[in-house]
Parts: structure tokens; C-alpha cells; sequence
């Protein structure tokens, strides 16, 4: 069964697009998700957290403080690094068993740090990047999170460039500022029906 990564940067769409390739059928499983349940309240991640972190990591419900972690994480990058080195096996050994159960024509793993990491690079059979122009993206992100432009700004510093995201990319789905809901959907219906077929893109879904 072909293993396909999905990737784009903070703001590109590719949460949407995972949503309709799991209600077509496809096996997703979304990293992000799967982080977001082991720093959870009672999260596998936390007992570990706490121990190298503090108790100023948890927040009153039990959950990772998101927000804390953030500011420490940019701040300095040591931390990081502690950070990743805690989570990064973890979320790696959970999405791959939930991939390993994964049901439909192809499955699906969204990445956003896809590019970044040669481990997942060896993980998947092909790489999709929704790709957008930065300027949507911070349009994007500060309509639904409420963050400043400039702390989305280095979130996507952060990130690979999309220079480098395309690079990597065997299959490019665009979605910028230009793109309507009914184009995309267009570009990823098509995608869909190949990646099913096992017929490749052979370059960006570009409509």
C-alpha cells in the first residue's frame, strides 16, 4: 500500500486537504494529532515533560502548557532540542503503529516538519506539499489563532523554506491566495483518484 507524506507549511491548507482524503477513504494519520495526544492530560509525553521541563510545563488540567513551551522554545534553542528529542520517537513510533492499522487505498501521514526530518524522507513513498506564498499564510494563520505576524513569522523560520518543501515535493497541490474552495477541492479530487490508482502526479496539481 502506497504510504504517501503530506507536508506544507504553518497556514498552507494541508489540514484541510488531509480532512477530505480521509472522508474519500484514504487511511490519514496526522503528527500533529498524535502530539497533541501524548501531551495531553495523562499523555504518555508528560511523566517525561515534567521531568526535564518543571512542573511550569503542565498546565492546571494536566495538559502540556502550549504556550509556555512556545516561548521557551523560541527563546532558545536548546530547548528545542530537548523538546524534539523527548517527542520525536514518540510521535514517530505512534503514527507508524496507527499507519500500520490503517485502512483505505493508500494511507496517509501528515508531517509538517516532513522536509525537515530525513527520518520521515525514508518513511513515506512520495511526498505531497500543499504549497501557499507566505503573505497567505500569515493572513491565514492570524484569522483562526489570533497570533501576532511576527510570532507567525518565526514559527515559519522555523519551518523549511518553500523553496525547499518544493524541492522535496513528488507531488504539489497549490492552495494560495488565488486558490478558491472549489479549485482545490478540484486539484485534490484529482490527486486523490491517482495516488488511489496508483498513477502519480508527475508535477503540481496545478488545475
Amino acid at each position: 500500500m502506497l504510504t504517501l507524506g503530506l507536508t506544507g507549511g504553518i497556514g498552507s491548507g494541508k489540514s484541510r486537504v488531509a480532512s477530505w482524503l480521509a472522508q474519500w477513504g484514504a487511511g490519514v494519520v496526522d503528527t500533529d494529532a498524535v502530539a497533541h495526544e501524548l501531551t495531553a492530560a495523562g499523555g504518555a509525553a508528560m511523566p517525561l515533560l515534567r521531568s526535564v521541563f518543571g512542573a511550569a510545563v503542565e498546565r492546571p488540567d494536566g495538559a502540556m502548557d502550549r504556550d509556555w513551551m512556545r516561548a521557551r522554545v523560541f527563546a532558545d534553542p536548546g530547548v528545542r532540542r530537548e523538546l524534539e528529542a523527548i517527542l520525536h520517537p514518540l510521535i514517530r513510533a505512534e503514527t507508524q503503529r496507527q499507519l500500520a492499522l490503517a485502512q483505505g487505498p493508500y494511507r496517509v501521514a501528515v508531517v509538517p516538519l516532513l522536509v525537515e526530518s530525513g527520518d520521515w524522507r525514508e518513511r513515506v513513498d512520495r511526498i505531497c506539499v500543499v504549497d501557499c506564498d507566505p503573505d497567505t499564510q500569515i493572513a491565514r494563520v492570524q484569522s483562526r489563532s489570533g497570533l501576532t505576524a511576527e510570532t507567525i513569522r518565526r514559527i515559519m523560520d522555523a519551518q523549511a523554506s518553500r523553496a525547499e518543501r518544493l524541492a522535496a515535493a513528488h507531488d504539489v497541490i497549490v492552495n494560495d491566495g488565488a486558490t478558491s474552495e472549489a479549485e482545490l477541492l478540484q486539484r485534490v479530487r484529482l490527486a486523490h483518484a491517482q495516488w488511489a490508482a496508483g498513477t502519480p502526479l508527475g508535477g503540481p496539481s496545478a488545475g
